[in-house]
């Protein structure tokens, strides 16, 4: 008997290890897609600012 609960609580620990490392997997890839969507929003925000800018460039080259 006491085999047979050993290798039920060791199988339990593995088994709620494995779920763990699952988690762990799932937080860091959420955290990667986040920082990637973040970093396109950046660089689509200073493309709108450089463009914004050479348009406000333009338009003042033509009033003077």
């Amino acid at each position: 008997m006491g085999f047979m609960d050993d290798a039920r609580q060791t199988a339990e620990a593995v088994g709620e290890k494995i779920g763990d490392t699952w988690d762990d997997t799932t937080d860091r890839i959420g955290d990667k897609a986040d920082e990637m969507k973040a970093d396109a929003d950046v660089k689509r925000a200073e493309a709108e600012r450089d463009s914004v800018k050479r348009r406000n460039d333009i338009k003042e080259e033509l009033r003077d």
